[in-house]
C-alpha cells in the first residue's frame, strides 16, 4: 500500500517552491491570469503539473532514457514561441467569445503548463526526490501544492497588473514573455549542441520570424479593446 512521508512532502514543497520563484512558470502564470480567469488558470495549472509530476514519478528515469532531454527542452522552448505568437490574436470579438469555451481555456493553459515543465529544474528535482525518499505519493503532493503556491503568486501580480495597464500592452506583454523564454530556451539547448555562431544565427532567424508574425497579427486586429482585460471570475 502506498504510504504519504512527511518528510517527503516537506522537502519537495520546500524545494520546489524556492525553485520555482522567479521561473518561467511563475511569469507564465501571471501571463495567463492578465488574459483568463484567474481561477481557471490556476485549475488548469494544477491539471497540467499534477500530470506532469505523476508521469514523471511513474516512469522515473525511463522517461529521459527512451526521449532525449535537450530534445524535450527544444521542443518546449519552439512551443514557447508559438503560444507567443498565438497570444496576440484577438479575441474578444462576440463570435470569439462564443467560440472558446472554458475547457478551451482549461486545455490550453495546462497543456502549457504541462510542456513547459518537461525537461525543467523543478521535473528533474522531482525525479531526483522520487529517488531519494522512495516516497511517491509525498513527493507528488509537495510538487503539486508547491507549484500551486509558487504560480499563485504570479497570478496575484497579474491580476494586479490587468487591472492598471491598458489591455493591448498586456497582450503585447505575454506574447513577448512567451517567446523571450522560448528563445532562452532554444539557446540553452543548441549552444553547447551547435556552437554560439550557429545558435545565434537560428536564435535570429526565429526573433525575425516572431517579430514578423506578431507585427502581422497585431495590424489584422486593430479592434479596439475594452481598457481592462481581467477576467477574475469563472
Amino acid at each position: 500500500m502506498l504510504e504519504f512521508s512527511l518528510a517527503a512532502f516537506a522537502a519537495t514543497f520546500t524545494l520546489v517552491v524556492l525553485a520555482e520563484m522567479g521561473d518561467k512558470t511563475q511569469l507564465v502564470a501571471m501571463a495567463f491570469a492578465a488574459k483568463y480567469s484567474a481561477y481557471k488558470v490556476l485549475f488548469a495549472i494544477f491539471l497540467g503539473t499534477l500530470a506532469n509530476f505523476a508521469i514523471v514519478i511513474a516512469l522515473g528515469e525511463v522517461l529521459i532514457a527512451v526521449v532525449p532531454l535537450d530534445a524535450i527542452l527544444f521542443a518546449a522552448s519552439l512551443s514557447f514561441v508559438g503560444f507567443g505568437i498565438w497570444t496576440i490574436r484577438e479575441d474578444t470579438t462576440k463570435e470569439e467569445k462564443l467560440k472558446a469555451s472554458r475547457f478551451g481555456v482549461i486545455a490550453t493553459v495546462g497543456l502549457t503548463f504541462f510542456v513547459a515543465e518537461l525537461g525543467d529544474k523543478t521535473q528533474l528535482a522531482t525525479l531526483s526526490l522520487t529517488v531519494q525518499y522512495q516516497n511517491p505519493i509525498g513527493v507528488l503532493v509537495g510538487a503539486t501544492l508547491a507549484m500551486l503556491v509558487a504560480d499563485s503568486i504570479g497570478i496575484i501580480v497579474g491580476v494586479v497588473l490587468c487591472k492598471s495597464i491598458p489591455a493591448r500592452k498586456i497582450k503585447w506583454l505575454s506574447a513577448i514573455v512567451f517567446v523571450v523564454f522560448g528563445l532562452a530556451g532554444v539557446f540553452e539547448v543548441l549552444s553547447d549542441k551547435i556552437g554560439l555562431g550557429y545558435t545565434a544565427m537560428v536564435l535570429a532567424a526565429l526573433a525575425a520570424f516572431s517579430a514578423y508574425a506578431l507585427a502581422t497579427l497585431g495590424r489584422r486586429h486593430k479592434t479596439p479593446l475594452p481598457k481592462s482585460a481581467c477576467k477574475t471570475v469563472v
